[in-house]
């Protein structure tokens, strides 16, 4: 359960263009924009924008102490960064399957609810688990973009806060994600942790990374 006092909310970045889909074959076996480009296809059938809240980046204010608190990883997360590109994408429908396949992806790299946390303490402090691997450092939070930049002994690395029913998510772009989970959990030779990096790469406008409660 987090122990923030304060639900965390949304954090954005500007609307970039259009989703557009790469064929690059990424070390699965199978190209990422076909295995998304199938999710995001089937999503588009008949759908709509569902609960826009929930998978848009920026529709509600953020203060840095709304991300003070203990949080635990509780499933992979997604967003775009805006309601046009949710709306081409399918809508929450095509959000939902983003996050059931990046499930598999995420336990493949040994990134559960057990070994996953972040706690972001008052005095601009944090301290995460990430698979396992600990990392800590000082964070500094930008109320105008919503960004978070995390500085550490091992990487410094931006993502961006989002309101959750539950908690907060944070989120990354695809390759920064990826750099993330290689430094922490030795992945660099992990297929399925290139899979992860290049979402960002066959989507414009998605942010990939972890819910937390």
């Amino acid at each position: 359960m987090a122990a923030a006092a304060l639900m965390a909310t949304s954090c954005g970045l500007g609307a970039t263009g259009g989703t557009t889909t790469n064929q690059t074959t990424s070390g699965t076996g199978a190209s990422t924009g076909s295995v998304l480009g199938s999710i995001l296809g089937a999503a588009t059938n008949g759908q709509t924008v569902g609960n826009v809240l929930q998978s848009v980046l920026g529709l509600d204010k953020l203060t840095q102490q709304s991300l003070v608190g203990s949080w635990t990883y509780l499933q992979p997360g997604c967003a775009f960064t805006s309601k046009n590109l949710l709306a081409q994408a399918g809508g929450e429908a095509a959000a939902t399957a983003i996050k059931q396949e990046l499930a598999g992806y995420f336990q493949t790299a040994g990134i559960k609810q057990s070994n996953t946390s972040i706690v972001f303490a008052q005095d601009g402090t944090f301290k995460a688990t990430i698979a396992g691997k600990p990392w800590q450092g000082t964070y500094t939070f930008d109320p105008a973009t919503y960004k978070v930049t995390m500085k550490g002994l091992l990487l410094s690395i931006n993502c961006y806060a989002k309101k959750n029913s539950n908690g907060i998510a944070l989120l990354f772009e695809g390759t920064k994600l990826l750099t993330l989970m290689q430094t922490l959990a030795s992945l660099s030779g992990n297929k399925t942790a290139q899979t992860i990096g290049d979402l960002s790469k066959n989507y414009d406008g998605l942010r990939v990374g972890f819910d937390f409660q």
